[in-house]
């Protein structure tokens, strides 16, 4: 009975609390509100299919490597959703989300013969996952300009031709040889809306490939990422609301910066700033089209 006694008195004691809170609801509710957009989160009802195809130019390397690697061509297809919502920030601006799979391939194949015959040739596959969103300038009733970024969790298999390879590069080239080994990259560019259907974007991606999948070290790594972005994001919310003319393209250069900085730092050590190898590092710029149904 004791115990059923103090229950009741805590309850009521809630209660009451709420009671009291509720009669100044209003500067309440106000106070703490939490201020994300609702597109900040997947609203999946205004999901529109997306087809997307690219082509670029690759540039290959990983610091210990002695031969350079040949400048490779790319293909690569995207399926995914698109998701636009106008911006509580400004009538003229609007959030979008292209959230995908991809598939491309990166080979000497479609670059050409390579002008020296010593270089380092690769014929490679690539799928994975992405994640992709900006602010948009509304230029007209279906067009846009939209810088953006993206993040991509990939694997990728890197199948290198028959060459004479010193021991050194002999030794790497048998870490990653024909196997899919995981990675990740950032990208960064600008989309533009010519039509309803018809989306033209011009890119430029920093990938990395890991000879082996260190879950820890990489979580480590992946968490710190994950940190700088989100108080980056918490600083970009504040210049949408005082400044959303300028929020589109502080989000491109502050982003960019972070993640091209972030990959650097991860050129000699895969999972900076933990103690790992240099992962082989692509170097990517994409220009594409996309269909949006």
């Amino acid at each position: 009975m004791k115990k059923i006694s103090v229950i009741t008195t805590l309850i009521i004691t809630l209660f009451s609390g709420y009671n009291l809170l509720s009669q100044d609801s209003t500067e309440t509710e106000k106070d703490w509100e939490w201020d994300w957009e609702v597109d900040d989160w997947a609203d999946w009802h205004n999901k529109k299919p997306t087809i997307s195809v690219d082509y670029g130019f690759s540039d290959i390397s990983r610091v210990d490597v002695e031969a350079p690697f040949t400048d490779n061509n790319l293909i690569e297809l995207k399926l995914g959703y698109t998701n636009k919502r106008n911006s509580k920030y400004a009538d003229y601006l609007e959030r979008q989300a292209f959230n995908y799979m991809f598939l491309n391939r990166n080979t000497t194949e479609l670059a050409g013969d390579p002008e020296n015959a010593s270089d380092i040739k690769t014929n490679n596959w690539q799928f994975g996952l992405a994640w992709s969103s900006g602010y948009g300038y509304i230029i007209g009733t279906n067009a846009s300009i939209t810088p953006y970024f993206t993040g991509t969790m990939n694997w990728t298999n890197i199948d290198f031709a028959d060459d004479s390879l010193s021991a050194n590069d002999e030794r790497v080239k048998e870490l990653y040889d024909e196997t899919f080994r995981f990675g990740s990259s950032n990208e960064m560019g600008v989309r533009f809306q010519a039509t309803q259907m018809i989306v033209l974007n011009a890119g430029y991606e920093r990938a990395i490939v890991f000879e082996r999948h260190l879950f820890w070290k990489w979580a480590g790594s992946s968490i710190i990422e994950l940190a700088a972005h989100g108080l980056l994001d918490v600083f970009l919310k504040e210049i949408y609301k005082s400044s959303p003319a300028a929020g589109p393209i502080v989000f491109f250069v502050l982003k960019s910066a972070l993640g091209y900085g972030l990959y650097e730092l991860r050129q000699e050590k895969m999972n900076w700033p933990f103690d790992s190898a240099p992962p082989v590092a692509f170097d990517n710029i994409k220009f594409g089209v996309s269909f949006v149904f």
